[in-house]
């Protein structure tokens, strides 16, 4: 399956081999970066031509890394993660939360907070991803961008079912069927950011800009 035209999402798709609480798997703290290198650099040198300096970012699904650029001057970044001694260790959070999403997706902010947010290597463990993302649009000012990263790394057992079947157009694919269905997004871009294709990780990056509404009440 490498295309999703025409295709729906169906619930045994977000299915995973290891069921239990996700509290439990990410209990120990993994103080890594989960590509390599290379890879790294590319998505640091991707944000550098995506942020702007005074922009505040929401940085979802973090770690103790949040690959931005050293030189860009941001007013706030805010992580959300599963492991609290990674986000206490990561230097560029000003402040950070624990949250499990798959089990809670509603995200602790006023509407439109944050002119970016950032999924770096870890859409594959979201179980209602467009659920996530259509709440991301709701923190993120109009115009906002989502930035959504990814490589073929993972933790097999706590990967969706779908992505593990796919290959990297059809995880590119996924990922823009999800924004799709979140009805929250336009302006969604694939971009491949691989930096030494054969030589290094891969890496890919779908990009889009939340639509304009109006969440107040």
């Amino acid at each position: 399956m490498n295309s999703f035209d025409g295709i729906d999402l169906h619930p045994d798709h977000f299915t995973r081999m290891d069921e239990a609480p996700d509290e439990i798997f990410y209990r120990p703290a993994r103080l890594v970066t989960h590509i390599d290198d290379a890879a790294c650099a590319a998505l640091t040198a991707y944000y550098a031509k995506q942020l702007r300096h005074g922009d505040s970012i929401l940085d979802l699904m973090s770690s103790c890394v949040s690959h931005l650029p050293a030189a860009l001057s941001l007013k706030t970044v805010v992580g959300l993660g599963m492991n609290a001694k990674e986000l206490e260790t990561n230097p560029r959070l000003d402040s950070y939360i624990v949250q499990n999403l798959n089990t809670n997706s509603i995200l602790p902010f006023k509407s439109y907070t944050f002119d970016a947010c950032l999924i770096a290597v870890s859409i594959q463990y979201l179980t209602d991803p467009s659920t996530v993302f259509a709440e991301i649009s709701r923190v993120l000012s109009p115009g906002g961008r989502l930035i959504v990263s990814f490589s073929n790394r993972m933790f097999p057992t706590k990967a969706v079912s779908i992505w593990r079947f796919l290959d990297h157009t059809g995880r590119c694919d996924y990922v823009t069927a999800c924004m799709n269905k979140s009805a929250a997004y336009e302006n969604i871009r694939i971009i491949n950011l691989s930096p030494n294709p054969g030589h290094s990780d891969p890496l890919y990056s779908v990009t889009a800009t939340s639509k304009t509404k109006d969440f107040r009440q």
